[in-house]
């Protein structure tokens, strides 16, 4: 396997990401929005954390009726934050973009936040429609789309599109972008991380995580990322080992008590609303992976998995190795939010912790 272009959700062709915050104020949170085409994208989910803020999931259930959903949003904000989703969906009805009824059409945009109430200092500074509308127009941002052109003619990374003064990221961006703005990891710095894998029959699969965790996102026995052992060769040469001294002397006191892990995990081969749903379960075993506890109590961790149907069906075998593909993008997405995240007064950035873990350029 490789890598995609950007190393990102974006590789899957059919998506699109668009990223919004604010920070400073009194906020310090955003929302992230994924996009389908026109014809939306098949989409299940797997909610397995005891404390979830979710919208439209009742409807990705294999049962029901809609096939297709026009949108994903994830935020900040809590429960608040659901509201960001309101303003993807006004400008997907704007465009005409929906699921048909009599006399127009109605955008289907499931939706799940974390928790980051009072992170810039205002318990109430929250995600709203407004912002929702800006993750949207980012994603179809030319100067962003620009750049994704000239990385995959290059066959290259797009560079980390950390943010620019207007609040927004690059769809490919990791760090403290997006939903990820306010989030904090184990006690670190948390934030957005993506990752995508290129099968060797050319299907891509690829996901993308808010990273927000109670759960410590270290190696149990050192101060290693853990979701880095499932790096693609390369990908995570330039860290080492930390020292043991620095991770003799981690001991976070200021882990927050609600937390939450989101993210999607996609593919462009043609997969069912159930299979949708297996993938976005398996994704949880890639969280599990680089997270450890996961699905606790205060966590309202949440996947969903998405197909954009540009490829054929995959027969048996091929869908396995899809599956398992979607648990290793997964586990080094978290570890790119957690590596990429800004460090902040309480939770500081993983490189300002375990500096020894630099083992090249950084």
């Amino acid at each position: 396997m490789k890598a995609g272009a950007t190393n990102s959700l974006v590789d899957v062709p059919g998506l699109r990401v668009g990223h919004a915050h604010r920070v400073g104020g009194g906020y310090r949170t955003g929302t992230t929005v994924v996009l389908a085409s026109e014809e939306g994208m098949v989409a299940g989910v797997d909610v397995r954390g005891a404390a979830p803020g979710t919208r439209e999931t009742e409807l990705l259930d294999p049962r029901n009726l809609v096939e297709r959903v026009h949108a994903v949003v994830l935020s900040g904000g809590s429960a608040y934050g659901l509201s960001a989703a309101c303003g993807v969906m006004e400008r997907l009805a704007d465009a005409g973009v929906g699921f048909p009824v009599e006399g127009g059409v109605v955008p289907i945009v499931p939706a799940a936040v974390i928790y980051d109430l009072g992170r810039g200092g205002s318990f109430r500074a929250v995600p709203d429609a407004v912002l929702g509308r800006a993750a949207y127009d980012a994603a179809y941002d030319a100067a962003y789309d620009a750049a994704y052109d000239a990385a995959h003619d290059a066959g290259a990374g797009a560079g980390d599109g950390a943010g620019d003064a207007a609040g927004t990221a690059a769809p490919w961006a990791n760090g403290s972008v997006g939903a990820g703005a306010g989030a904090v990891a184990g006690g670190l710095a948390g934030g957005v991380g993506t990752a995508s894998a290129v099968l060797p029959g050319g299907a891509t699969v690829a996901a993308l995580a808010v990273v927000n965790a109670a759960g410590s996102v270290l190696d149990p026995h050192g101060g290693a990322l853990a979701g880095t052992r499932y790096g693609l060769p390369g990908e995570f040469g330039h860290l080492r080992a930390p020292d043991p001294g620095e991770a003799a002397a981690w001991n976070p006191d200021r882990v927050t008590s609600f937390n939450t892990t989101i993210g999607v995990v996609a593919t462009d081969v043609a997969l069912t609303k159930a299979q949708c749903g297996k993938l976005a379960g398996v994704a949880h075993d890639g969280l599990a992976r680089a997270i450890r506890p996961a699905h606790t109590m205060v966590d309202g961790d949440t996947v969903f998995g998405l197909s954009t149907c540009h490829r054929p069906a995959p027969g048996p075998d091929a869908f396995q190795d899809v599956l398992a593909a979607g648990a290793d993008v997964f586990s080094r997405a978290v570890a790119h939010a957690v590596l990429a995240a800004t460090g902040r007064e309480g939770a500081p950035a993983y490189l300002d912790v375990f500096p020894s873990a630099l083992g090249g350029k950084r």
